[in-house]
């Protein structure tokens, strides 16, 4: 997945299930997302989170 992909399926991830998403890199090297709370990986992975609550 891009980075605008992974950026778009996040937003509309946060916004429709308005929790917490990251967007990390997977070990083959490709992006992907997913509830912040379910992410248990190496948080230097992560790339992004979106936070549907910031303002």
């Amino acid at each position: 997945m891009s980075l605008n992909d992974a950026h778009a399926f996040a937003f509309s991830l946060a916004a429709t299930l308005m929790v917490s998403i990251v967007i990390f890199r997977a070990g083959d090297g490709s992006l992907a997302v997913m509830p912040a709370r379910e992410y248990d990986g190496d948080a230097s992975e992560i790339v992004h989170e979106i936070d549907p609550f910031a303002t």
